[in-house]
């Protein structure tokens, strides 16, 4: 046999054995259980013999295998799973600003002032309703220069007309709080020159109807001699002056309102719930969006429903008040010292002010809220401040 041919034989001998122990070892695996797909890396096959007898005594010869491998998933996953984004450059999208856009108009929501008043331990007047929140409001008012503003109700408090029993501190006030209001209206005419201002009555107003219609009855709707169209004279729109101011007022509480335009009203309401939970009581029984007063905190609260014209979304907020929320006025938290003071307390009241931006008749329209915090509001990136004593 020549070299080549010896050569040819034995490699042909060690594939031919090489398959031989691949078919043997895919049958053990076979036999186990194990899936080719289930072998990460063979660390070591060991091939070997073993000698036993048969039944007949003769000597049996058995070729073994023995593999050691590492599974699969021993190492992870085979591929990257989290990896770094790739470097990108990007153009930033700037949407068109416009300060103020052609056919939008502006409406401001002053709510819950409680004009009123109490005597101190010096037997001075002290205001129930917050001075400094108030030129808060005035200034924003000023500045913004709305065509409407709107005063949701309990502008003026009458505690001396209301049900609860009323501590000295509080009586001989309804005067002062009348010249108070009266005030009120020239400043926010002086403020907001051409702005149409709508004053609603709330449950505060109604106090001087109530008591008048159960105590003097006789009294009720008299006007000046020979005035047949003038306004009652125990009434809030004649005693402060709201003809010379041209201020509307909104009697009829709770049923008067006040449409900002045909998407968003106004209301003094009727409604008190816990919990932030109020403004949820008006969206489950609206139709439309509503601001609303009453509760002295503010609120706000959106839900979408499924409409004829497709998704439509109503809000329901409140604005706060303008009021002290010290104990200052009357309420069932409130308490009084021993010469018929008001207590000190923590009323859960927020102070601020709604903002209403909008397009007339069946347009869109933009609610914000403006929260005042001891004479201070951020308002568009201004700072309004009027700290106490100023």
């Amino acid at each position: 046999m020549s070299l080549r041919d010896g050569l040819e034989t034995q490699v042909a001998s060690s594939v031919a054995g090489r398959k031989e122990i691949l078919g043997r070892l895919a049958d053990l695996l076979e036999r186990q259980g194990i899936s080719v797909d289930e072998i990460g890396t063979v660390n070591r096959v060991s091939v070997y013999q073993s000698l036993t007898k048969n039944q007949d005594g003769d000597a049996e010869v058995h070729d073994l295998l023995g593999v050691q491998f590492s599974p699969s998933w021993e190492a992870g996953p085979s591929f990257d799973p989290v990896r770094q984004g790739p470097p990108v450059r990007v153009t930033v999208r700037t949407p068109k600003k416009v300060v103020r856009p052609e056919g939008y108009e502006t409406a401001v929501i002053l709510p819950d002032i409680q004009i009123g008043y109490f005597r101190n331990g010096d037997g001075e007047l002290e205001p129930t309703h917050d001075e400094d929140a108030l030129a808060v409001a005035l200034g924003i008012v000023r500045d913004l220069q709305p065509e409407k503003i709107v005063l949701v109700g309990d502008n003026v408090d009458a505690p001396e007309f209301g049900k609860y029993r009323l501590s000295p501190a509080y009586a001989l006030t309804t005067q002062a709080s009348i010249d108070r209001a009266t005030t009120l209206s020239a400043e926010l005419r002086a403020c907001a020159p051409n702005a149409e201002i709508v004053w609603l009555a709330g449950n505060h107003e109604e106090r001087l109807v109530t008591a008048t219609l159960d105590n003097l009855k006789a009294a009720f709707g008299l006007r000046r001699g020979n005035s047949k169209h003038e306004l009652p004279v125990l009434s809030i729109p004649y005693l402060c002056r709201f003809d010379e101011y041209g201020i509307t007022y909104l009697p009829g509480y709770p049923a008067s309102s006040y449409w900002i335009n045909e998407k968003i009203k106004v209301i003094h309401g009727d409604k008190v719930r816990s919990g932030g939970s109020t403004a949820h009581a008006y969206l489950n029984n609206s139709k439309c969006s509503v601001i609303y007063g009453h509760i002295h905190r503010r609120e706000w609260a959106e839900r979408s429903r499924d409409d004829y014209d497709g998704p439509k979304t109503i809000l329901a907020a409140s604005p706060g008040t303008l009021a002290r929320c010290d104990g200052s006025v009357p309420s069932t938290k409130g308490g009084i010292d021993l010469d018929g003071r008001p207590l000190p307390i923590v009323e859960d009241w927020q102070q601020g002010v709604g903002v209403v931006t909008y397009e007339p008749g069946d347009g869109r329209f933009w609610y914000e809220q403006v929260a005042i915090h001891q004479g201070e509001a951020l308002f568009r990136g201004t700072l309004y401040s009027c700290p106490a004593g100023s």
